[in-house]
């Protein structure tokens, strides 16, 4: 690495830690969460980026370097069908194989009790012992290949595990590997480390799936909160495990179900919010600060937000109202996000400009603010909007 480029790397990491400590910073970090729109702008087609992990991670070290970046995630295209085939996993759709070539990958949630991955009358089987409730029961139902306990074996099954586990391995490598290559190639520095999901988007999203988890809300409350309570020193253990070691880089939580209109606001104040604020109240008391990635419209829930303490998440807005957020929780936490995919998809680059410049003004002039789109940029993101919300930030945003 060159000298240049490694002061390029302090300066972009030393203002993206100013701005996230909920301080000012001597310009707006921009750091933007690029998916699709890296494969689109450097060329592939998103089944090209799924299909090969390398091209992936190739089409986002070309935009962190032709964009000038402060900051963005090593990759984003994060389903690799290299693993997926290996481990026979059942529930995403795959560009190319099963949905069009230009199309990103998809989640798939069963569609009904017969096919959800856990039945209602398994809640003491998954509290008594998560892991081996996903070992022995989850994994057969999710894959393909991967048969259940008791049923004869098999040499699909025994390679499932076994190329999963490789896959996996080599998945990691290849991220630790991009890390080091964004910030040697063009002083990019790598916006998050460790991964968290709250517990009850664990049983939601992989689990019984959302429809089913409504029911048991009404039928079995206290087996659902039990589960929660169950499931989050695997979520602690899975944050801290990928985590920066020099704590500077924050965790991400990506929230789902939490969001209106999920949830009521009695459902989330019981159901969803105690076991997400205690992992992250652990998480600050060891000094690493969350990334509280707040998918959908989170602004009806901003007062359980609050009562986090100072500084121990960024708030990154997706559909709700940045400038409610600010008026609410900006005294206490760094901002992020807040210019709409729908307008870097359909809008014209002065609008882009224009909203931008509207969202300086009013939620970013103390400091406390990281520029980026309300979403994971994905393949209908307009590469000239992009280029116009990068541009206008690193001119207009300089304190």
């Amino acid at each position: 690495m060159s000298e240049k480029t490694e002061n390029l790397y302090g300066e972009r990491l030393n203002r993206y830690v100013t701005a996230m400590q909920n301080e000012k910073p001597d310009r707006i970090p921009i750091r933007p969460f690029a998916a699709e729109f890296a494969a689109k702008y450097a060329g592939y087609t998103c089944q090209q980026v799924t299909h090969d992990v390398d091209l992936a991670l190739a089409a986002v070290r070309k935009c962190a370097a032709d964009f000038e970046w402060d900051a963005t995630v090593g990759n984003m295209v994060f389903v690799w069908t290299g693993l997926i085939d290996a481990v026979g996993t059942k529930y995403y759709t795959i560009p190319g194989i099963d949905a069009p070539p230009d199309s990103a990958f998809q989640y798939v949630e069963p569609p009904d009790e017969e096919t959800a991955f856990m039945r209602a009358d398994e809640y003491e089987e998954l509290i008594a012992d998560p892991t081996a409730f996903l070992a022995n029961v989850w994994m057969p139902r999710a894959s393909k290949d991967i048969q259940p306990m008791g049923a004869p074996t098999s040499y699909r099954n025994n390679l499932a595990w076994l190329k999963g586990g490789m896959g996996m391995l080599t998945y990691f490598q290849k991220l630790a590997e991009q890390t080091a290559r964004l910030r040697s190639e063009s002083g990019t520095v790598s916006a998050i480390a460790g991964a968290l999901k709250a517990p009850f988007d664990i049983i939601a999203d992989k689990l019984r799936g959302y429809r089913g988890l409504c029911v048991d809300i009404f039928r079995q409350p206290e087996k659902v909160l039990a589960a929660t309570e169950a499931l989050m020193p695997h979520m602690m253990f899975n944050a801290l495990a990928g985590a920066d070691p020099e704590k500077k880089v924050p965790i991400t939580v990506w929230l789902h179900r939490g969001c209106i209109p999920f949830l009521s606001p009695d459902v989330f104040e019981r159901f969803y919010w105690p076991t997400l604020k205690q992992i992250i109240e652990e998480l600050y008391a060891r000094g690493h600060q969350v990334l509280f990635y707040a998918e959908g419209n989170w602004n009806p829930n901003l007062k359980y937000i609050a009562q986090l303490p100072a500084k121990s998440i960024i708030y990154h807005v997706d559909r709700g109202s940045i400038f409610e957020v600010h008026k609410q929780v900006s005294d206490k936490f760094c901002l992020s996000g807040g210019i709409p995919n729908s307008l870097l998809a359909f809008g014209t680059p002065d609008e882009v400009r224009a909203y931008c410049k509207k969202v300086i003004d009013g939620v970013a002039r103390d400091g406390g603010y990281i520029l980026d789109a309300g979403a994971i940029m994905q393949q209908d993101a307009k590469i000239e909007n992009v280029k116009a919300m990068t541009d206008f930030t690193l001119e207009y945003g300089i304190y």
